[in-house]
């Protein structure tokens, strides 16, 4: 384990407020270079199949300019595996979608669909490309992560930021014993563990605290206290809280 705690920002809906308007204002890949000036580590750009947000554009010009690795968020479907062998990001990490949802709201059913993926990630491991799946904190899910090859989960961390907020704190805190005890049972797996959705400055400091997670994910929360305090501001206050909790 390590004392290094990595921050992703995802620039999603940087492409959302540009989309209701159209034109080019504001622009996502602009987003993406402060972020990697004001301390993130990588970036996560997720393309929709019904492109809500960030466009196919967006990722050509992303993996063009960025310093740093780029997470390429997608649903487990032939066009983006066929995009994500094209561009060959850094990161995959495979989600589940669904058109009438407002954001991810759970994570992907792997146990399920075990042999499907493990099919459909081997292109992508064999492009170079680290696969990540977006899971509940489940052992089940865990579990079948692992025989699948994947290198790296993403713990879902909604159902405890969304306790917190809504001030159910047994809630929160039975949620938090999940992922502290499935961070450390994917790490015992020799799984790399990340985490995200739904962190803000008032509940990332537990999770930012696992000792095996070394990558946490944030994105709708960034960009909007980014309209208070402008992005980079905004980016730099999460990373100081992160070194701070990890000191």
């Amino acid at each position: 384990m390590t004392n290094t705690l990595r921050l992703g920002v995802n620039i999603d809906h940087v492409a959302t407020v540009r989309n209701a308007r159209g034109g080019a204002a504001p622009d996502p890949v602009r987003a993406a270079i402060m972020a990697e000036e004001a301390g993130a580590d990588g970036i996560t750009a997720h393309l929709r199949e019904d492109r809500r947000h960030i466009a196919d554009a967006d990722i050509e010009s992303l993996m063009a300019v960025l310093k740093g690795p780029l997470n390429f968020e997608m649903a487990a479907t032939s066009e983006m595996q066929a995009i994500a062998l094209r561009h060959k990001p850094h990161a995959v990490c495979i989600v589940p979608e669904k058109r009438e949802e407002r954001t991810t709201e759970g994570g992907l059913e792997v146990a399920r669909e075990e042999n499907a993926l493990a099919h459909y990630i081997a292109p992508l491991r064999d492009a170079g490309c680290r696969v990540s799946i977006f899971i509940a904190a489940d052992k089940r899910q865990i579990e079948a992560a692992h025989r699948i090859g994947a290198e790296v989960i993403e713990l879902h961390t909604g159902a405890y930021c969304d306790a917190h907020v809504e001030g159910r704190f047994e809630a929160r805190d039975e949620e938090l014993r999940k992922l502290t005890d499935m961070a450390a049972f994917a790490h015992d797996l020799g799984l790399e563990v990340h985490a995200g959705h739904g962190l803000t400055y008032d509940c990332v400091r537990p999770i930012a605290a696992l000792p095996q997670v070394i990558e946490l994910n944030i994105g709708h929360f960034l960009i909007g206290e980014a309209i208070f305090r402008g992005l980079g501001p905004a980016i730099a206050e999460m990373r100081r809280i992160m070194d701070e909790v990890r000191a």
